[in-house]
């Protein structure tokens, strides 16, 4: 077998180059493997029980008649949004997504991405995808739309959860804003769906970076928890006061803007910061993860 087998990478006119028939059947083959194991059956499984268990809560907390989380206000996405639960059930879904965004959707997406490339070095597959006419950067183009992938189907379980449980256990309708204003139920939805993508694409660059810590190590396990020990990390400094001159530069800085498609008119000045720090940090740590897996031995 040739380096250039080995590598993935075509040398000379003899290189057989891959049709685009043969890279969706790649990133179909990737979609399949990574939604069939159990730990991410068991990570989407936990994300839609949040829902669930938000939903219960605030049932219970309001059967007396009181109002949930001592009142409304727009200070806060879970705030603002909680309050409004037990009036209409749509309010649930931006509740859990403000529930979820924090840790769990993020965590999940850690570790997805993290397993992606060391994971498949630590099983000993990775070697051979390479033997395949994929070529190293389209096979992590292929881990990386995965990812982004999951970071969709992650955020749609939450939501789809809240949206279930929230028409389950209260009443449904047209719904009053942040603002104050009066939408109709149908709007409600279209804004539900919106703040879902919002979500997803806040994602993003977690997903790159959790990629790029994949091709540093051989071990999945430590790819992991490496991705998620950095989003617990800038988490606690995106809270310390002394470092507010960094904190708008922190991939978490802007996440609960999406609670601004929920005011009328639409406020955008936060959302277009969040999903321009997103594309940064995309860019920039996808590029460093194209930078190391194509210079990198591979052994595994």
């Amino acid at each position: 077998m040739s380096r250039a087998d080995v590598l993935g990478e075509p040398v000379g006119r003899s290189a057989r180059t891959p049709s685009p028939l043969w890279s969706l059947g790649l990133f179909r083959s990737e979609l399949l493997t990574t939604f069939r194991r159990w730990r991410t059956l068991a990570l989407l499984a936990v994300l839609a029980a949040v829902p669930i268990l938000v939903g219960i809560a605030v049932k219970i907390e309001t059967s007396d008649g009181s109002s949930p989380g001592g009142g409304g206000g727009g200070g806060g996405a879970g705030p603002a949004f909680i309050s409004q639960v037990s009036n209409n059930g749509l309010f649930l879904v931006f509740t859990a997504l403000a529930a979820t965004l924090p840790f769990f959707l993020p965590m999940a997406i850690g570790v997805v991405a993290g397993d992606a490339i060391a994971g498949e070095s630590s099983a000993g597959t990775l070697r051979y995808l390479l033997v395949a006419p994929a070529g190293r950067s389209r096979l992590l183009l292929t881990k990386y739309a995965t990812v982004i992938a999951f970071c969709l189907a992650a955020t749609l379980v939450v939501a789809v959860s809240a949206l279930a449980v929230g028409a389950l256990l209260f009443p449904v309708g047209d719904l009053i804003t942040i603002s104050g204003t009066r939408i109709t139920y149908a709007e409600g939805l279209g804004r539900a769906l919106l703040i879902a993508l919002v979500v997803a694409a806040s994602l993003v660059g977690i997903a790159a970076l959790g990629l790029f810590v994949s091709t540093l190590t051989g071990s999945g396990i430590a790819a992991m928890a490496t991705t998620v020990g950095l989003l617990i990390t800038v988490q606690i400094l995106d809270q310390i006061p002394q470092l507010d001159a960094l904190q708008p530069y922190f991939f978490s800085h802007y996440w609960l803007s999406f609670a601004d498609v929920m005011r009328e008119p639409v406020y955008w000045d936060d959302l277009v910061k969040n999903l321009g720090l997103q594309a940064l940090y995309a860019a920039v740590f996808g590029s460093a993860a194209w930078a190391r897996f194509t210079t990198k031995d591979i052994t595994a």
